[in-house]
């Protein structure tokens, strides 16, 4: 894998404005209609998968540097999915960009010995960097790996830790956010999924965090936010990230909705997880096809 390798959706692929957001825009169309179809077979944890489905689309089939033939490469970059109970729409974009065949996912999901369920296994899965499930963990996880590539005197890798709004209440998060910053550590990456709901109610209700941003941005760590359903704000956001071997952590808040783009599970606290009837992962589906064929043109 060259050093500078990235998704199969990058600039490298010869794509560039319009064309590239409208690939990447499809892109997350083919994940959002996977985790439909798979929450008609299975439960699965419909809502915050949506919310963060724009953001993982464009980390991983556009930014990372990631080689599917060879997951233990050193030169990778790093992926924790603190908000482990993502898994599914994690899976999905593995498959995307040849780690397995989205066929599999739904074969194996929360089968005996699969290597996909509601949170990812490292230990039968070796796309998955660590096993995640636990709120409040994977940012600490995160820092140690950061940590360990300078240590190891690699400046061109990076980390990238995916979070929830709700797990940022948890002590363990401000121990890392401090640590990442005393240790200089730039090659890590936090990104916040903000959907503003939690498994029993709103961010608000239970712990409110304020300004999350200036919360980070006071601890000394790097902070953009964004749109989280606008996929060339993402696209922008990775472009202008610093440099691997920058002084400072980065967070990139990317404010979203959860159940985003079916407009009976968005910000709504039910579909926190569930499972779909033939009919409503249709109709969902159809709604999902419309907006984008209306947004690009296309029928």
């Amino acid at each position: 894998m060259e050093s500078n390798e990235r998704g199969a959706l990058s600039r490298k692929s010869g794509q560039s404005g319009k064309a590239l957001i409208r690939s990447l825009e499809k892109a997350a169309l083919e994940i959002r209609k996977n985790l439909l179809t798979l929450c008609e077979q299975q439960v699965i944890h419909i809502g915050g998968d949506l919310s963060v489905a724009d953001v993982m689309t464009v980390l991983w089939q556009y930014q990372m540097r990631y080689d599917p033939a060879d997951p233990g490469n050193e030169a990778r970059d790093r992926f924790v999915l603190s908000k482990g109970h993502a898994a599914a729409v994690t899976s999905f974009n593995q498959a995307a960009i040849g780690c397995y065949d989205a066929a599999d996912i739904f074969r194996e999901y929360a089968g005996d010995n699969g290597r996909f369920a509601m949170h990812s296994c490292n230990l039968i899965n070796p796309h998955v960097e660590v096993s995640t499930g636990s709120l409040g963990h994977g940012l600490p996880v995160a820092a140690g790996l950061a940590q360990g590539l300078k240590l190891k005197g690699n400046t061109q890798s990076r980390v990238y830790v995916v979070m929830g709004d709700g797990e940022q209440s948890e002590g363990s998060m401000w121990e890392a956010i401090m640590n990442a910053v005393h240790y200089k550590l730039g090659n890590l990456i936090g990104i916040l999924d903000c959907n503003g709901l939690g498994f029993d109610g709103t961010i608000d209700e239970i712990t409110a965090l304020g300004d999350i941003a200036d919360k980070y941005r006071a601890f000394g760590w790097n902070v953009t936010e964004v749109n989280g359903h606008d996929v060339g704000a993402l696209v922008d956001a990775f472009d202008h990230l610093p440099p691997a071997d920058f002084d400072k952590p980065t967070l990139i808040v990317c404010h979203t909705v959860k159940g985003h783009g079916v407009d009976y599970m968005e910000n709504q606290v039910k579909w926190h997880a569930g499972r779909l009837s033939p009919e409503n992962r249709d109709a969902a589906i159809r709604q999902l096809e419309e907006a984008y064929a209306q947004k690009w043109g296309v029928q």
